[in-house]
């Protein structure tokens, strides 16, 4: 059995360094952005702690992609930042939620993202930060106050002008140029304190955030079920993002895609497509107890003593059809009406089989000269509908004695529809191709 993991989104809050002396066997990531949690493989029981995240320069993270988490059975811990801000609003369907920041989300003592928002510097140099966080100055005005460092109505004009401005203009230069020298010495014990963590709001939640891991579940929320209908995001979507890589300056190509190429122009494709999905086959006949023939018998509804029905034949070519026995048959048909009895999703196998082919680079690279191609002829060729695209392109594996159906079933292509979708981004370099 594989061991729980812990991963860490943090950055401008706590360092990466300082998570692992919390932590030590904590995975750390950059703060979080949008489909980077579906990027990481995740199993039942890990856990996502999620403590910095993204709101400007990249799309902050989708409460999509944490209610697929949730649903997949990871365990979703927010505190501290953006943490904080997502598990206020995810709290009821299973989102646990640590400290202080996330507490006055929560109750609606703060609501704007502007709260924890501060602009910080490049992975490379720690993430330093620019500006102040609020909620950090109204913990310190607070704890000021009740110490007696900062006077009470100080730290009231300090808090009222800060939230006055906007969050990147919240530096202590500004700040102390906006109040004016007579809350100089306030502005500075405020500075020293928060400098210091011991009135760092968000770092004391980050902490705690961290120390929260592994303590009974039970003190957790039920987690609530978000099927994929509701959240929007499939396996197949989270594989996409788990795979996605910048090729090229604004290019970006996902496994999947360089899969798509070889379905679309591989050969011999369909032979390792009918591979992986008859082992999947001979793997669900053998847990029930069953030969592949029964299996598939039993799946098909046909008996021993009759013979195919037309729309079962169908999904043969004319030779298959006039050759083979009745047991390769009826497995061919399986293996191709897989969408419509099978579950099993057979990309991430076939992807693994590619990958291991001396062909990946080769398809790697069709993905990028289709990109550049459309790009090059972009506003001079108009790529058609897909149901039209589809059936341009697939006249390419017209043959005598088959169909386009049985020929978009060995590729698993759906329909016409299916398969136009996925040549769009190919179509540009197919039509140069014909030209040339």
């Amino acid at each position: 059995m594989s061991r729980q993991k812990t991963v860490v989104y943090a950055g401008p809050t706590i360092s990466h360094d300082e998570v692992r002396a919390v932590l030590p066997e904590a995975r750390t990531r950059p703060p979080v952005a949008r489909g980077d949690l579906l990027r990481e493989e995740w199993g039942r029981e890990d856990t996502a702690v999620i403590i910095d995240g993204y709101d400007r320069e990249r799309l902050s993270v989708g409460h999509k992609e944490i209610l697929w988490l949730l649903n997949e059975g990871v365990n979703v811990i927010g505190a501290a930042s953006m943490g904080a801000l997502r598990a206020a609003e995810l709290s009821p369907y299973g989102m646990r939620g640590v400290g202080s920041v996330f507490r006055m989300y929560a109750s609606g003592e703060v609501d704007g993202d502007d709260e924890v928002a501060v602009l910080h510097g490049p992975a490379e140099r720690g993430y330093p930060t620019g500006t102040v966080a609020m909620v950090n100055i109204r913990y310190g005005c607070q704890e000021g106050a009740r110490t007696g460092l900062v006077p009470a109505a100080a730290g009231e004009r300090i808090v009222e002008t800060a939230k006055s401005r906007p969050f990147v203009h919240r530096t202590w230069p500004e700040l102390e140029e906006a109040l004016g020298p007579e809350s100089g010495d306030a502005l500075s014990t405020l500075e020293r304190m928060i400098g210091t963590g011991e009135w760092d709001l968000k770092r004391l939640d980050a902490v705690a955030a961290l120390s929260a891991v592994g303590r009974h579940r039970a003190e957790a929320p039920s987690a609530w079920a978000a099927d994929a209908a509701l959240t929007g995001i499939t396996h197949y979507e989270a594989l996409a993002w788990r795979s996605m890589r910048e090729y090229a300056p604004g290019r970006w190509m996902s496994d999947l895609d360089v899969l798509d190429a070889a379905r679309l122009f591989g050969e011999d494709y369909p032979e390792l497509h009918e591979q992986v999905l008859t082992g999947l086959l001979t793997d669900f006949a053998g847990a029930r107890g069953l030969g592949l023939e029964a299996y598939t018998r039993a799946r098909l509804g046909v008996d021993d003593h009759a013979g195919l029905s037309p729309s079962l034949a169908s999904w043969l070519s004319e030779t298959e059809r006039d050759t083979l026995p009745a047991a390769e048959q009826l497995r061919l048909i399986m293996v191709r009406v897989w969408p419509v009895w099978q579950s099993e999703d057979w990309r991430p196998i076939v992807l693994a089989r590619i990958r291991e082919s001396s062909r990946w680079s080769e398809w790697s690279d069709l993905v990028a000269r289709a990109d550049e191609t459309a790009e090059q002829t972009r506003g001079r060729l108009v790529v058609p509908a897909p149901a039209t695209c589809g059936r341009i392109f697939s006249r390419r594996w017209n043959g005598p004695g088959t169909s386009a159906e049985v020929e978009l079933a060995r590729r698993g292509f759906l329909s016409m529809t299916d398969l136009g979708q996925t040549v769009s981004r190919f179509f540009a370099l197919e039509v140069r191709t014909a030209e040339g």
